[in-house]
Protein backbone atom coordinates (compact mmCIF):
# COMPACT_ATOMS: atom_id res chain seq x y z
CA UNK A 1 0.00 0.00 0.00
CA UNK A 2 2.68 2.51 1.03
CA UNK A 3 5.55 1.33 -1.16
CA UNK A 4 4.33 2.69 -4.53
CA UNK A 5 4.94 5.81 -6.58
CA UNK A 6 8.18 7.65 -7.18
CA UNK A 7 11.50 6.12 -6.14
CA UNK A 8 12.19 8.50 -3.24
CA UNK A 9 8.69 8.12 -1.81
CA UNK A 10 9.04 4.39 -2.28
CA UNK A 11 12.26 4.31 -0.23
CA UNK A 12 10.85 6.53 2.51
CA UNK A 13 7.68 4.49 2.80
CA UNK A 14 9.56 1.19 2.92
CA UNK A 15 11.86 2.62 5.60
CA UNK A 16 8.80 3.74 7.54
CA UNK A 17 7.30 0.27 7.33
CA UNK A 18 10.56 -1.29 8.50
CA UNK A 19 10.81 1.11 11.43
CA UNK A 20 7.22 0.37 12.42
CA UNK A 21 7.94 -3.38 12.32
CA UNK A 22 11.14 -2.87 14.32
CA UNK A 23 9.45 -0.83 17.07
CA UNK A 24 6.53 -3.28 17.16
CA UNK A 25 9.03 -6.11 17.68
CA UNK A 26 10.92 -4.06 20.28
CA UNK A 27 7.73 -3.39 22.26
CA UNK A 28 6.88 -7.07 22.10
CA UNK A 29 10.36 -7.96 23.37
CA UNK A 30 10.06 -5.44 26.22
CA UNK A 31 6.71 -6.83 27.30
CA UNK A 32 7.96 -10.41 27.15
CA UNK A 33 11.24 -9.62 28.89
CA UNK A 34 9.40 -8.29 31.95
CA UNK A 35 7.83 -11.73 32.38
CA UNK A 36 11.12 -13.64 32.64
CA UNK A 37 13.02 -14.38 35.84
CA UNK A 38 16.66 -15.40 35.52
CA UNK A 39 18.16 -17.61 38.24
CA UNK A 40 21.94 -18.04 38.19
CA UNK A 41 22.92 -21.31 39.88
CA UNK A 42 25.61 -19.54 41.90
CA UNK A 43 27.75 -20.61 44.86
CA UNK A 44 28.92 -18.74 47.96
CA UNK A 45 32.68 -19.13 47.39
CA UNK A 46 34.20 -15.75 46.48
CA UNK A 47 35.39 -16.86 43.04
CA UNK A 48 31.94 -18.15 42.12
CA UNK A 49 30.19 -15.06 43.48
CA UNK A 50 32.46 -12.95 41.27
CA UNK A 51 31.58 -15.02 38.19
CA UNK A 52 27.87 -14.88 38.94
CA UNK A 53 27.96 -11.13 39.51
CA UNK A 54 29.67 -10.62 36.13
CA UNK A 55 27.02 -12.75 34.50
CA UNK A 56 24.23 -10.77 36.17
CA UNK A 57 25.83 -7.50 35.04
CA UNK A 58 26.00 -8.77 31.46
CA UNK A 59 22.34 -9.78 31.48
CA UNK A 60 21.26 -6.43 32.89
CA UNK A 61 23.39 -4.56 30.39
CA UNK A 62 21.74 -6.44 27.52
CA UNK A 63 18.25 -5.76 28.85
CA UNK A 64 18.99 -2.11 29.57
CA UNK A 65 18.78 -1.27 25.86
CA UNK A 66 15.47 -3.12 25.56
CA UNK A 67 13.44 -2.01 28.56
CA UNK A 68 13.52 0.52 31.40
CA UNK A 69 12.33 -2.17 33.80
CA UNK A 70 14.95 -4.92 33.85
CA UNK A 71 13.91 -8.50 34.64
CA UNK A 72 14.84 -10.05 37.99
CA UNK A 73 18.29 -11.72 37.89
CA UNK A 74 18.70 -13.82 41.05
CA UNK A 75 21.75 -15.51 42.56
CA UNK A 76 20.61 -18.90 43.83
CA UNK A 77 23.04 -19.09 46.75
CA UNK A 78 21.75 -15.83 48.25
CA UNK A 79 17.97 -16.39 48.06
CA UNK A 80 17.44 -18.03 51.46
CA UNK A 81 19.46 -19.53 54.31
CA UNK A 82 18.55 -23.07 53.28
CA UNK A 83 21.63 -25.19 52.50
CA UNK A 84 19.59 -27.27 50.06
CA UNK A 85 18.64 -24.46 47.68
CA UNK A 86 21.30 -25.56 45.19
CA UNK A 87 19.22 -28.72 44.65
CA UNK A 88 16.49 -26.48 43.15
CA UNK A 89 13.38 -28.31 44.37
CA UNK A 90 13.40 -26.94 47.95
CA UNK A 91 13.49 -23.35 46.68
CA UNK A 92 10.58 -23.68 44.21
CA UNK A 93 7.87 -22.65 46.73
CA UNK A 94 9.82 -19.47 47.48
CA UNK A 95 10.17 -18.64 43.77
CA UNK A 96 6.50 -19.40 43.13
CA UNK A 97 5.45 -17.09 45.96
CA UNK A 98 7.56 -14.22 44.62
CA UNK A 99 6.98 -14.57 40.88
CA UNK A 100 4.00 -16.86 40.32
CA UNK A 101 1.54 -13.99 39.78
CA UNK A 102 3.47 -11.67 37.46
CA UNK A 103 5.89 -13.78 35.41
CA UNK A 104 5.79 -16.36 32.63
CA UNK A 105 9.17 -18.11 32.68
CA UNK A 106 11.86 -19.12 35.13
CA UNK A 107 15.19 -19.49 33.30
CA UNK A 108 18.06 -21.22 35.15
CA UNK A 109 21.67 -20.54 34.13
CA UNK A 110 25.01 -21.86 35.25
CA UNK A 111 27.85 -19.43 35.91
CA UNK A 112 29.59 -20.23 32.62
CA UNK A 113 26.43 -19.91 30.49
CA UNK A 114 26.48 -16.99 28.05
CA UNK A 115 23.07 -15.63 27.03
CA UNK A 116 21.96 -13.63 24.01
CA UNK A 117 18.81 -12.22 25.54
CA UNK A 118 16.98 -11.30 22.32
CA UNK A 119 17.52 -14.75 20.82
CA UNK A 120 16.40 -16.38 24.06
CA UNK A 121 13.17 -14.37 24.01
CA UNK A 122 12.54 -15.39 20.41
CA UNK A 123 13.03 -19.05 21.37
CA UNK A 124 10.65 -18.83 24.35
CA UNK A 125 7.94 -17.10 22.30
CA UNK A 126 7.41 -20.36 20.39
CA UNK A 127 5.82 -21.89 23.49
CA UNK A 128 2.43 -21.12 24.98
CA UNK A 129 3.32 -19.68 28.38
CA UNK A 130 -0.11 -20.63 29.76
CA UNK A 131 0.81 -24.33 29.58
CA UNK A 132 3.28 -26.45 31.52
CA UNK A 133 6.69 -26.50 29.83
CA UNK A 134 10.03 -27.97 30.87
CA UNK A 135 12.61 -26.74 28.33
CA UNK A 136 16.30 -27.46 27.79
CA UNK A 137 19.02 -29.18 25.83
CA UNK A 138 18.44 -32.93 26.23
CA UNK A 139 21.00 -35.39 27.54
CA UNK A 140 20.49 -39.14 27.74
CA UNK A 141 22.35 -42.18 29.04
CA UNK A 142 23.92 -44.65 26.68
CA UNK A 143 23.72 -47.39 29.31
CA UNK A 144 22.16 -47.70 32.74
CA UNK A 145 24.41 -46.10 35.31
CA UNK A 146 24.96 -46.19 39.04
CA UNK A 147 24.80 -42.39 39.36
CA UNK A 148 21.19 -42.59 38.12
CA UNK A 149 20.39 -45.65 40.26
CA UNK A 150 20.21 -47.75 37.06
CA UNK A 151 16.99 -46.01 36.04
CA UNK A 152 15.40 -47.07 32.74
CA UNK A 153 17.74 -50.07 32.64
CA UNK A 154 15.94 -51.67 29.68
CA UNK A 155 16.26 -48.55 27.52
CA UNK A 156 18.39 -45.85 29.21
CA UNK A 157 18.34 -43.48 26.23
CA UNK A 158 14.54 -43.07 26.38
CA UNK A 159 14.65 -40.62 29.30
CA UNK A 160 15.90 -37.09 28.59
CA UNK A 161 17.23 -34.66 31.17
CA UNK A 162 18.62 -31.15 30.70
CA UNK A 163 22.22 -30.09 30.31
CA UNK A 164 22.25 -27.30 32.88
CA UNK A 165 25.19 -25.64 31.12
CA UNK A 166 22.92 -24.75 28.18
CA UNK A 167 20.30 -23.14 30.49
CA UNK A 168 16.89 -24.64 31.17
CA UNK A 169 13.44 -23.20 31.81
CA UNK A 170 10.16 -23.81 33.59
CA UNK A 171 6.92 -22.12 32.63
CA UNK A 172 5.17 -20.49 35.58
CA UNK A 173 2.17 -22.89 35.47
CA UNK A 174 4.61 -25.78 35.90
CA UNK A 175 6.55 -23.91 38.60
CA UNK A 176 3.36 -23.27 40.57
CA UNK A 177 2.26 -26.90 40.42
CA UNK A 178 5.71 -28.17 41.42
CA UNK A 179 5.84 -25.66 44.28
CA UNK A 180 2.49 -26.91 45.58
CA UNK A 181 3.73 -30.48 45.35
CA UNK A 182 6.88 -29.66 47.32
CA UNK A 183 4.81 -27.86 50.00
CA UNK A 184 2.16 -30.56 50.30
CA UNK A 185 4.39 -33.61 49.94
CA UNK A 186 7.83 -32.97 51.47
CA UNK A 187 10.82 -34.22 49.49
CA UNK A 188 11.72 -37.74 50.51
CA UNK A 189 14.85 -38.57 48.48
CA UNK A 190 17.81 -39.18 50.79
CA UNK A 191 20.63 -38.51 48.33
CA UNK A 192 21.17 -35.84 45.69
CA UNK A 193 23.75 -37.21 43.26
CA UNK A 194 23.15 -35.99 39.70
CA UNK A 195 20.88 -33.01 40.15
CA UNK A 196 19.87 -32.51 36.52
CA UNK A 197 18.65 -36.11 36.23
CA UNK A 198 16.84 -36.00 39.56
CA UNK A 199 15.06 -32.72 38.76
CA UNK A 200 13.87 -34.20 35.45
CA UNK A 201 12.60 -37.33 37.22
CA UNK A 202 10.71 -35.25 39.77
CA UNK A 203 9.06 -33.17 37.04
CA UNK A 204 8.21 -36.23 34.93
CA UNK A 205 6.54 -37.83 37.97
CA UNK A 206 6.39 -41.37 36.55
CA UNK A 207 4.71 -40.13 33.39
CA UNK A 208 2.18 -37.83 35.08
CA UNK A 209 4.16 -34.66 34.37
CA UNK A 210 5.81 -33.17 31.28
CA UNK A 211 8.91 -34.57 29.68
CA UNK A 212 11.80 -32.32 28.73
CA UNK A 213 11.16 -30.45 25.47
CA UNK A 214 14.26 -29.84 23.35
CA UNK A 215 15.02 -26.23 22.40
CA UNK A 216 17.67 -26.11 19.63
CA UNK A 217 18.64 -22.55 20.57
CA UNK A 218 19.89 -23.72 23.97
CA UNK A 219 23.45 -24.76 23.15
CA UNK A 220 26.76 -25.76 24.69
CA UNK A 221 28.93 -24.71 21.76
CA UNK A 222 31.86 -22.42 22.56
CA UNK A 223 30.92 -18.75 22.64
CA UNK A 224 32.69 -17.80 19.39
CA UNK A 225 32.13 -21.03 17.45
CA UNK A 226 30.83 -20.62 13.87
CA UNK A 227 28.32 -23.39 14.64
CA UNK A 228 26.73 -21.21 17.35
CA UNK A 229 25.14 -18.61 15.07
CA UNK A 230 21.62 -19.81 15.88
CA UNK A 231 22.26 -20.20 19.60
CA UNK A 232 20.65 -18.20 22.38
CA UNK A 233 23.08 -19.71 24.90
CA UNK A 234 26.72 -20.72 24.56
CA UNK A 235 29.55 -21.61 26.92
CA UNK A 236 32.59 -19.74 28.13
CA UNK A 237 35.93 -21.53 28.15
CA UNK A 238 35.78 -25.19 29.28
CA UNK A 239 37.48 -24.35 32.56
CA UNK A 240 38.66 -21.10 34.10
CA UNK A 241 42.28 -20.04 34.35
CA UNK A 242 42.62 -17.09 36.68
CA UNK A 243 46.35 -16.54 36.64
CA UNK A 244 49.43 -18.71 36.86
CA UNK A 245 48.63 -22.33 37.78
CA UNK A 246 49.19 -23.23 41.41
CA UNK A 247 52.67 -24.67 41.84
CA UNK A 248 52.80 -28.41 42.33
CA UNK A 249 54.90 -27.75 45.44
CA UNK A 250 51.80 -26.15 46.95
CA UNK A 251 49.65 -29.30 46.72
CA UNK A 252 50.06 -32.21 49.11
CA UNK A 253 48.51 -35.42 47.74
CA UNK A 254 47.21 -38.13 50.06
CA UNK A 255 46.28 -41.49 48.52
CA UNK A 256 44.14 -43.84 50.62
CA UNK A 257 44.89 -47.51 50.02
CA UNK A 258 45.13 -50.84 51.85
CA UNK A 259 47.28 -53.95 51.65
CA UNK A 260 45.00 -55.91 49.30
CA UNK A 261 45.24 -53.16 46.67
CA UNK A 262 49.01 -52.59 46.82
CA UNK A 263 49.56 -54.78 43.75
CA UNK A 264 46.28 -54.04 41.95
CA UNK A 265 45.49 -50.32 42.20
CA UNK A 266 48.70 -48.60 43.33
CA UNK A 267 50.58 -49.63 40.14
CA UNK A 268 47.90 -47.82 38.10
CA UNK A 269 48.52 -44.60 40.05
CA UNK A 270 52.25 -44.98 39.40
CA UNK A 271 51.73 -45.59 35.66
CA UNK A 272 49.42 -42.63 35.21
CA UNK A 273 49.38 -39.53 37.38
CA UNK A 274 51.82 -40.03 40.29
CA UNK A 275 54.71 -38.50 38.31
CA UNK A 276 52.92 -35.13 38.23
CA UNK A 277 52.84 -34.90 42.04
CA UNK A 278 55.64 -33.15 43.92
CA UNK A 279 54.48 -34.21 47.39
CA UNK A 280 52.57 -37.50 47.64
CA UNK A 281 52.11 -40.14 50.30
CA UNK A 282 50.24 -43.46 50.26
CA UNK A 283 48.36 -44.27 53.47
CA UNK A 284 47.60 -47.92 54.20
CA UNK A 285 46.98 -50.42 56.96
CA UNK A 286 50.33 -52.03 56.11
CA UNK A 287 53.79 -50.54 55.72
CA UNK A 288 55.30 -51.45 52.36
CA UNK A 289 58.67 -49.77 51.70
CA UNK A 290 58.60 -50.73 48.00
CA UNK A 291 55.74 -48.28 47.31
CA UNK A 292 56.27 -46.79 49.98
CA UNK A 293 53.16 -46.73 52.19
CA UNK A 294 52.63 -45.25 55.63
CA UNK A 295 50.58 -47.01 58.30
CA UNK A 296 48.66 -44.36 60.26
CA UNK A 297 47.65 -46.87 62.92
CA UNK A 298 44.05 -47.01 61.75
CA UNK A 299 42.74 -50.51 60.91
CA UNK A 300 41.46 -50.99 57.38
CA UNK A 301 37.70 -50.95 56.99
CA UNK A 302 35.64 -52.34 54.13
CA UNK A 303 33.86 -49.01 53.70
CA UNK A 304 33.78 -45.54 55.16
CA UNK A 305 37.44 -44.85 55.98
CA UNK A 306 36.57 -41.94 58.26
CA UNK A 307 39.25 -42.80 60.80
CA UNK A 308 41.92 -42.90 58.10
CA UNK A 309 40.82 -39.63 56.54
CA UNK A 310 40.84 -37.72 59.83
CA UNK A 311 44.30 -39.18 60.57
CA UNK A 312 45.41 -37.78 57.20
CA UNK A 313 44.05 -34.35 58.11
CA UNK A 314 45.94 -34.45 61.42
CA UNK A 315 49.16 -35.45 59.67
CA UNK A 316 48.73 -32.70 57.07
CA UNK A 317 48.84 -29.92 59.68
CA UNK A 318 51.64 -31.57 61.68
CA UNK A 319 55.40 -31.17 61.24
CA UNK A 320 55.57 -34.64 59.67
CA UNK A 321 54.98 -33.27 56.16
CA UNK A 322 55.97 -30.06 54.37
CA UNK A 323 53.59 -27.13 54.78
CA UNK A 324 51.46 -26.55 51.67
CA UNK A 325 48.45 -24.42 50.82
CA UNK A 326 46.34 -27.26 49.43
CA UNK A 327 45.52 -30.86 50.37
CA UNK A 328 44.16 -33.35 47.85
CA UNK A 329 42.70 -36.60 49.24
CA UNK A 330 41.98 -39.38 46.74
CA UNK A 331 41.24 -43.09 46.65
CA UNK A 332 43.69 -45.54 45.12
CA UNK A 333 41.26 -46.02 42.20
CA UNK A 334 40.90 -42.29 41.49
CA UNK A 335 42.21 -41.14 38.11
CA UNK A 336 43.15 -37.46 38.13
CA UNK A 337 44.96 -34.78 36.13
CA UNK A 338 47.11 -32.80 38.54
CA UNK A 339 48.12 -30.15 35.95
CA UNK A 340 44.44 -29.38 35.32
CA UNK A 341 43.83 -29.22 39.05
CA UNK A 342 46.72 -26.76 39.38
CA UNK A 343 45.03 -24.56 36.79
CA UNK A 344 41.63 -24.76 38.44
CA UNK A 345 43.06 -23.90 41.86
CA UNK A 346 44.46 -20.66 40.43
CA UNK A 347 40.89 -19.35 40.81
CA UNK A 348 40.61 -20.01 44.54
CA UNK A 349 42.02 -18.19 47.54
CA UNK A 350 43.81 -20.65 49.85
CA UNK A 351 43.41 -18.25 52.77
CA UNK A 352 39.67 -18.99 52.61
CA UNK A 353 38.23 -22.29 53.92
CA UNK A 354 37.82 -23.96 50.50
CA UNK A 355 36.39 -27.49 50.19
CA UNK A 356 36.20 -28.38 46.51
CA UNK A 357 35.11 -31.36 44.41
CA UNK A 358 31.94 -33.01 43.11
CA UNK A 359 29.10 -32.01 45.44
CA UNK A 360 26.47 -34.48 46.60
CA UNK A 361 23.69 -33.88 49.09
CA UNK A 362 21.99 -35.84 51.85
CA UNK A 363 18.49 -35.05 53.13
CA UNK A 364 18.50 -31.60 51.54
CA UNK A 365 14.70 -31.45 51.55
CA UNK A 366 14.67 -31.96 55.32
CA UNK A 367 17.48 -29.67 56.45
CA UNK A 368 20.35 -31.99 55.52
CA UNK A 369 23.83 -31.16 54.30
CA UNK A 370 26.13 -31.11 51.26
CA UNK A 371 29.39 -33.01 50.96
CA UNK A 372 32.26 -33.59 48.54
CA UNK A 373 32.05 -37.16 47.30
CA UNK A 374 35.39 -38.80 47.99
CA UNK A 375 36.01 -40.91 44.90
CA UNK A 376 36.43 -37.96 42.53
CA UNK A 377 38.93 -36.32 44.88
CA UNK A 378 38.46 -33.93 47.80
CA UNK A 379 40.45 -30.67 47.77
CA UNK A 380 40.91 -28.64 50.97
CA UNK A 381 42.70 -25.38 51.59
CA UNK A 382 44.91 -25.39 54.66
CA UNK A 383 42.52 -22.87 56.20
CA UNK A 384 39.66 -25.35 55.82
CA UNK A 385 41.61 -28.21 57.42
CA UNK A 386 42.61 -26.03 60.37
CA UNK A 387 38.97 -24.98 60.93
CA UNK A 388 37.78 -28.60 60.72
CA UNK A 389 40.31 -29.90 63.21
CA UNK A 390 39.72 -27.02 65.63
CA UNK A 391 36.05 -27.99 65.87
CA UNK A 392 34.50 -30.80 67.88
CA UNK A 393 33.67 -32.81 64.75
CA UNK A 394 34.95 -36.35 64.92
CA UNK A 395 34.26 -39.73 63.32
CA UNK A 396 31.58 -41.66 65.16
CA UNK A 397 33.41 -44.80 64.01
CA UNK A 398 36.47 -45.62 61.88
CA UNK A 399 34.25 -47.06 59.15
CA UNK A 400 31.85 -44.10 58.99
CA UNK A 401 31.61 -42.56 55.50
CA UNK A 402 34.41 -40.01 55.60
CA UNK A 403 33.03 -37.69 52.92
CA UNK A 404 29.61 -37.51 54.58
CA UNK A 405 31.04 -36.95 58.06
CA UNK A 406 33.18 -34.13 56.65
CA UNK A 407 30.02 -32.70 55.06
CA UNK A 408 28.22 -32.75 58.41
CA UNK A 409 31.20 -31.04 60.04
CA UNK A 410 31.38 -28.33 57.37
CA UNK A 411 27.64 -27.75 57.66
CA UNK A 412 27.89 -27.39 61.44
CA UNK A 413 30.71 -24.87 61.00
CA UNK A 414 28.84 -22.92 58.34
CA UNK A 415 31.60 -23.57 55.78
CA UNK A 416 30.51 -23.95 52.16
CA UNK A 417 31.03 -26.99 49.98
CA UNK A 418 32.13 -25.81 46.53
CA UNK A 419 31.09 -27.81 43.50
CA UNK A 420 33.02 -28.37 40.29
CA UNK A 421 31.50 -30.55 37.58
CA UNK A 422 35.04 -31.34 36.38
CA UNK A 423 35.41 -33.88 39.22
CA UNK A 424 33.62 -37.19 38.68
CA UNK A 425 32.71 -39.87 41.20
CA UNK A 426 32.19 -42.50 38.48
CA UNK A 427 33.71 -43.69 35.17
CA UNK A 428 33.37 -41.81 31.86
CA UNK A 429 30.91 -44.49 30.72
CA UNK A 430 28.55 -43.43 33.50
CA UNK A 431 28.04 -39.93 32.09
CA UNK A 432 26.25 -38.68 29.01
CA UNK A 433 28.59 -38.27 26.01
CA UNK A 434 27.17 -34.84 25.25
CA UNK A 435 27.77 -33.75 28.85
CA UNK A 436 31.45 -34.74 28.72
CA UNK A 437 31.89 -33.28 25.23
CA UNK A 438 32.13 -29.72 26.53
CA UNK A 439 34.30 -30.51 29.55
CA UNK A 440 38.01 -30.69 30.27
CA UNK A 441 37.64 -33.20 33.11
CA UNK A 442 39.89 -33.28 36.14
CA UNK A 443 39.04 -36.71 37.58
CA UNK A 444 37.18 -39.98 37.26
CA UNK A 445 36.79 -42.86 39.70
CA UNK A 446 36.57 -46.66 39.72
CA UNK A 447 38.43 -49.34 37.75
CA UNK A 448 35.39 -51.56 37.38
CA UNK A 449 35.05 -53.12 33.93
CA UNK A 450 37.48 -50.68 32.28
CA UNK A 451 41.18 -50.37 31.47
CA UNK A 452 42.07 -47.53 33.87
CA UNK A 453 45.34 -46.68 32.11
CA UNK A 454 43.51 -46.37 28.78
CA UNK A 455 40.83 -44.21 30.42
CA UNK A 456 43.50 -41.94 31.87
CA UNK A 457 45.30 -41.64 28.54
CA UNK A 458 42.10 -40.78 26.69
CA UNK A 459 40.45 -38.39 29.13
CA UNK A 460 43.07 -36.96 31.48
CA UNK A 461 46.52 -37.15 29.90
CA UNK A 462 47.81 -34.05 28.18
CA UNK A 463 50.12 -34.43 25.20
CA UNK A 464 52.96 -32.52 26.74
CA UNK A 465 53.72 -31.60 30.33
CA UNK A 466 54.89 -28.24 29.06
CA UNK A 467 51.68 -27.65 27.10
CA UNK A 468 48.43 -26.56 28.70
CA UNK A 469 45.57 -29.08 28.44
CA UNK A 470 43.23 -28.55 25.53
CA UNK A 471 40.86 -25.74 26.23
CA UNK A 472 43.01 -24.46 29.12
CA UNK A 473 45.49 -22.31 27.25
CA UNK A 474 46.06 -18.60 27.56
CA UNK A 475 43.03 -17.82 25.41
CA UNK A 476 40.76 -19.10 28.18
CA UNK A 477 42.24 -16.88 30.88
CA UNK A 478 39.74 -15.16 33.09
CA UNK A 479 40.93 -12.18 35.11
CA UNK A 480 39.14 -11.67 38.40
Amino acid sequence: MCCVGFAQIHILCCFSDLMFAYFFFLNLVCAYLREIVFVIQSQSNSFHVSRAERQRADLLQQTQSLTQTPPPVLLLHSLTDNEGDWSILPVLPYLSLLFGKNSSWLVFLEEETNVKVTKLLQALRKFDRRKEWFLGKPLHDEESTIIHHYAFAENPSIFKYPDFSAAWALSIPLLDRLASKVRDDPLKSDFTIDLKHEVALYIWENGQGPRLTAVPELCTEPEHSPTAQHCATTLSSPAPLCGEPVKKEDIFVAVKTCKKFHTERVPVVKKTWEREAFLLEYYSDHTDPSIPTIDLGVPNTERGHCGKTFAILERYVSDAVPKTRWLLVVDDDTLISLPRLQMLLSCYDPSEPVCLGERYGYGLGQGGYSYITGGGGMVFSRAAVVRLLASDCKCYSDDAPDDMVLGMCLNALGLPVTHSSLFHQARPEDYSRDFLAHQVPISFHKHWNIDPVAVFNRWLKDESRSTSPRGLNKSTKEEL
